[in-house]
């Protein structure tokens, strides 16, 4: 099977080789091209990502190639993990919001809006030239932020693709170790939309032991998740840690103003890990890669890549997927991220039970939020980056909305056509 990553260069990437490399036995993989227009990057990320599988011994075949048409011709499947703008664009999205008292993020608020207008566009794009070369019947992964409205935009134009994010898994592992069981024998009851999402349940042998999680690992799991204990106590939910942003707004944006810029510190990692990568002793992964950010990220992208080509039974993963009725609350046509069965025809939802009003509203609301984002996205104009941060629970009044996206359409004038004219 060839797999093919855009957006190889990441320093993400050898996460996903080192994964690929561990499973062997199940995912059937001969060779991995890595596409990035960088050559200096991609090529550093290649060679390093090559020797990491013959270290463990695995026949795959590592290529590099600045061209996606030659990187996809053949794709069983396709794995999207860009970042438009790169960390520079990243850190505007983690500054700009500050001017409005808004918290800055790339995946959610202003920042999670700037980064969508500049990312869709793009995606779709290689999504339609992957369908010209590959077929229509090769898988996209999407694991491009933000994940929701990216997703949305391809399954809109009606590509195969499923999207994934790694805070899922990451809480299923912690879950595994804190239970004393496999991390496997941890089915979530995951609810929500990307970053914003609360785990309702933790299915060990059909039962629940997210009361025993909250019980007897309380400190532990309020430090991981940002959250007060008084608040999971009475909750009774384990949040996503982005879920932070929202509970305690003012005191992230306080944090923000005096903390260097996530985007200044990725930034160092990622020049110290393309040292390591071209050093041609060095062939087994580097602590520094945890530094980099997304835990169990290989983990979850061989296990999902592996569900949707094998051609085997269905598995469980938690995904960003069409709605259909999962939420009732929602339009069919949202992307929800929920627990799902995942084979070779895709990933359908498994039934939840309904969903309090201390979660529905929310996501309600950030769901709106994400159909106008996308609105902006495709159509442009700055009216619709105004309309979609008014409708954003983080921006929320006129005179913000109009400020953010005034600053919003000006600092990314360069990446959007319609802000040029």
């Amino acid at each position: 099977m060839k797999l093919a990553v855009v957006g190889g260069g990441s320093t993400y990437t050898p996460e996903l080789i080192d994964g690929i490399a561990g499973r062997r036995s199940t995912l059937d993989v001969d060779e991995i091209v890595l596409v990035d227009p960088d050559a200096y990057r991609v090529e550093a990320v290649g060679g390093f990502s090559q020797r990491l599988l013959e270290h463990a011994g695995h026949p795959a075949q590592v290529r590099t190639t600045q061209s996606l048409e030659e990187g996809v011709d053949g794709a069983s499947a396709v794995l999207i993990q860009l970042r438009v703008g790169g960390q520079r664009a990243r850190r505007s999205d983690e500054t700009f919001p500050h001017v409005c008292g808004c918290v800055g993020q790339e995946t959610t608020g202003a920042g999670g809006l700037a980064k969508a207008l500049r990312t869709v566009p793009v995606v779709l794009d290689i999504a339609d030239r992957v369908r010209k070369v590959a077929g229509d019947d090769t898988w996209i992964v999407n694991f491009t932020n933000p994940v929701g409205i990216v997703t949305r935009a391809l399954l809109n134009e009606g590509h195969r693709a499923v999207g994934l994010c790694n805070v899922a898994i990451n809480l299923q592992r912690q879950f595994g170790k804190l239970l004393g069981v496999g991390a496997d024998d941890v089915k979530l009851v995951h609810t929500g939309l990307n970053h914003l999402s609360w785990e309702r349940g933790a299915l060990v042998d059909g039962v629940d032991r997210l009361p025993d999680l909250l019980e007897e690992h309380l400190d532990y799991l309020s430090r991981e998740v940002s959250v007060p204990e008084k608040w999971l106590r009475r909750m009774n939910v384990v949040p996503s840690y982005y879920l932070k942003y929202f509970y305690a707004h003012d005191e992230q944006v306080t944090k923000q103003r005096t903390e260097r810029p996530r985007a200044d510190v990725v930034s160092d990692v990622e020049e110290e890990l393309l040292k390591i990568y071209l050093d041609p002793e060095r062939n087994t992964k580097p602590e520094s890669l945890e530094k980099r950010g997304g835990a169990y990220y290989s983990e979850a992208a061989v296990q999902l890549v592996h569900a949707l080509t094998a051609g085997g039974p269905a598995e469980e993963h938690v995904v960003n997927v069409r709605n259909d009725g999962t939420f009732p609350f929602l339009p069919d046509d949202a992307v929800v991220e929920a627990r799902s069965t995942v084979d070779s025809k895709g990933a359908t939802p498994i039934p939840q039970p309904p969903v309090e009003p201390n979660f529905s509203g929310l996501i309600s609301a950030t769901t709106a939020y994400e159909f106008l984002a996308l609105e902006a996205a495709l159509k442009g104009g700055r009216d619709r980056v105004a309309d979609a941060l008014l409708a954003h629970p983080l921006v929320g009044q006129y005179s913000k909305a109009d400020t953010l996206a005034d600053s919003l359409v000006q600092i990314n004038r360069e990446y959007l056509p319609w802000a040029r004219g």
